[in-house]
């Protein structure tokens, strides 16, 4: 499964999470426990990342999901 790459557009981070925007598509929502090596807390809007889209089954998704995220 290949990673794709996109920009963190946005970060709650008191809440433990944020959205991605990618190239194409819709923009992608990721939980802080999906970001490796704890690394969550040092994520910045426009930063770029690497994500592969989760798409185990989730009731409560309201769209895409990323999972893991990596900074780069």
């Amino acid at each position: 499964v290949s990673m794709q790459v996109g920009k963190i557009k946005k970060l709650e981070q008191e809440k433990g999470f944020g959205f991605i925007s990618q190239a194409q598509g819709e923009d992608v929502f990721f939980h802080h426990t999906a970001v490796e090596n704890r690394g969550y807390e040092d994520l910045q809007v426009g930063q770029d990342v690497e994500f592969q889209i989760d798409n185990s089954p989730n009731p409560k998704a309201k769209g895409p999901r990323a999972k893991p995220v990596s900074p780069r």
